[in-house]
């Protein structure tokens, strides 16, 4: 081989070295891009945005003309390599030739241009895309005959690859991306409560926060205007239902506003006021109704109260549009509420809680993760998981966590003391 000859066909050993690296930080970078920034991009009329977008819809493709490609030129370059190795040190290049293109390949090829792709992905995404698409179109027929094959054989054994199902649910993946970055640092826990708050609305019912019927508080229509107007303004609540006969046959929703408005034109005479007449109609929503549905009846209707009944029509509770929003942004209090610490954490690192507490807050404002498939409450979940009401001093342990019955009323578990399982047991050690 002359001089020339060799000089040439190490310039093409670099040369495809090179297209080596770029087939290898494409891969890296497109697979890894971000369909989110692309996509925002692509809305601000980025076009390469819109071509690593159409790139990645079918991601088998555009792999496996990146691979072909990858493997073409690797090959290629270990072949001219051997020859000049050969030329040079006779049969011995060939160990000299593969020594010393693994390493090229190694650090060149492979380590190092992957490692830029991945700490650039999107720069180094828009920048290969025009220059992939090309790719994509000279290898298309070659990669068709391979997806066949593949396809073909992996059918052989029982696996079939034509329609790709997401094991994860868009909402999942988010969740994840959420708390990821919460690990990270790079999202705090009330914005990670708040975001996870919207996705759990669509898996939510209107009875998994409801205000329970035994929490209401309900007016007599049939009382004397005096009383009713003294239990309205004795109640820390703007809207309250009426009831006649019975309480389960509400007549409607007196608001304190309209009340008072009334009150005026009347020239503050409690007996000139028609209390029936300024209440307004009852909403009735099934206890069904999915949690984002019944938000956005309630921005339809312009309304911010409706009242829970079962199947059957019986009255369960009452649901408010503050209720819903508190399940994004948690607790909503001003000054008229009535200041309730029902969850109240202890220096031996128990928790001691109100029956009435809903799992959910719990979990939230604690990172816990107790199950709320088949219980609302913390006194719900004891009973679903003791199989009876326990008496006062009867402790459980499950899901990690032991619960202690402090107080009872009835058949109401009042108060819980919850101690996590490996935290009682450190303190014992």
């Amino acid at each position: 081989m002359s001089s020339l000859g060799l000089g040439l066909t190490m310039a093409a050993i670099v040369a495809l070295l090179g297209m080596s690296g770029f087939f290898s930080g494409s891969e890296t970078a497109l697979t890894a891009a971000s369909r989110a920034r692309m996509n925002r991009l692509a809305e601000e009329k980025n076009k390469r945005a819109k071509l690593v977008l159409n790139l990645t819809e079918d991601l088998e493709r555009l792999i496996g003309a990146l691979l072909l490609g990858n493997n073409l030129v690797n090959i290629l370059a270990s072949a001219l390599a051997t020859s000049v190795f050969i030329t040079i040190f006779g049969d011995a290049g060939v160990l000299y030739a593969t020594a010393t293109m693994t390493a090229l390949v190694v650090i060149f090829a492979e380590v190092m241009p992957k490692t830029y792709a991945i700490t650039n992905t999107d720069r180094f995404a828009l920048a290969v895309a025009p220059l992939v698409r090309i790719v994509l179109w000279v290898f298309a027929p070659v990669t068709v005959a391979v997806r066949f094959i593949v396809r073909g054989t992996l059918r052989i054994f029982g696996i079939d690859v034509s329609e790709t199902a997401n094991v994860l649910s868009p909402h999942e993946e988010l969740r994840g991306a959420i708390n990821l970055h919460h690990q990270e640092g790079g999202v705090v826990k009330l914005d990670r409560d708040m975001l996870g708050g919207i996705l759990d609305l669509s898996d939510l019912e209107v009875v998994d926060i409801m205000v329970h019927r035994k929490n209401m508080t309900m007016i007599d229509a049939s009382e004397p205007n005096a009383i009713v107007i003294a239990q309205v303004l004795g109640s820390p609540h703007t809207r309250i239902p009426l009831w006649l006969d019975d309480p389960e046959n509400i007549v409607g929703v007196l608001h304190a506003k309209d009340l008072l408005r009334a009150l005026a034109s009347a020239n503050w005479d409690p007996e000139a006021v028609r209390i029936l007449d300024i209440a307004t109609k009852p909403w009735f929503v099934p206890d069904t109704t999915p949690l984002v549905n019944q938000l956005n009846a309630f921005l339809r209707a312009k309304a911010h109260f409706a009242l829970v009944v079962d199947e059957y029509g019986g009255l369960m509770g009452l649901i408010t549009l503050e209720d819903i929003l508190e399940e994004i942004v948690g607790d909503i209090s001003d000054e008229h509420d009535i200041e309730r610490t029902r969850i109240r954490q202890q220096e031996d690192g128990s928790v001691i809680v109100t029956g009435t507490v809903p799992i959910r807050d719990l979990n939230r404002k604690l990172d816990w993760h107790l199950p709320d498939d088949e219980a609302t409450t913390i006194a719900g979940l004891v009973i679903h998981e003791a199989r009876a009401i326990p008496e006062v001093g009867q402790a459980f342990t499950f899901y990690g966590f032991k619960f202690e019955i402090l107080r009872r009323q009835r058949n109401q578990l009042a108060v819980l003391r919850i101690t996590p399982v490996r935290t009682s047991q450190n303190a014992a050690s």
